[in-house]
């Protein structure tokens, strides 16, 4: 994963190419108050559920998701967002290829 040179254009859809069968991610940027990552999940996979400490959002650029949050299940199509809150239980399932962008917030 490699973080982005500032002040450059460019397309999130074009950063990143699906893979039949997996989960292709790049890292956009990195700092010690948080991170974005890219996503291209082909239809079917899924991050399984897990936690993190810290709040992140999820922006879907391309595609649909379920993203269960503490067992609710959220759908999820281009241009929608939703914040996942630190320390819960989430996963992300992709109903078709799919592209988001997660923002790890630190602070």
């Amino acid at each position: 994963m490699s973080t982005l040179p500032s002040s450059q254009k460019f397309s999130l859809l074009h950063l990143t190419t699906f893979q039949d069968g997996a989960i292709v991610s790049r890292q956009i940027t990195k700092t010690k108050s948080g991170n974005v990552t890219l996503f291209a999940f082909d239809a079917g996979q899924e991050l399984s559920e897990h936690t993190a400490p810290f709040d992140a959002l999820v922006h879907i650029l391309e595609g649909e998701a379920e993203i269960r949050i503490s067992g609710q299940v959220y759908r999820l199509s281009a241009s929608e967002a939703i914040l996942m809150p630190a320390n819960e239980p989430h996963a992300v399932r992709a109903t078709q290829r799919l592209k988001l962008l997660l923002t790890m917030l630190r602070t």
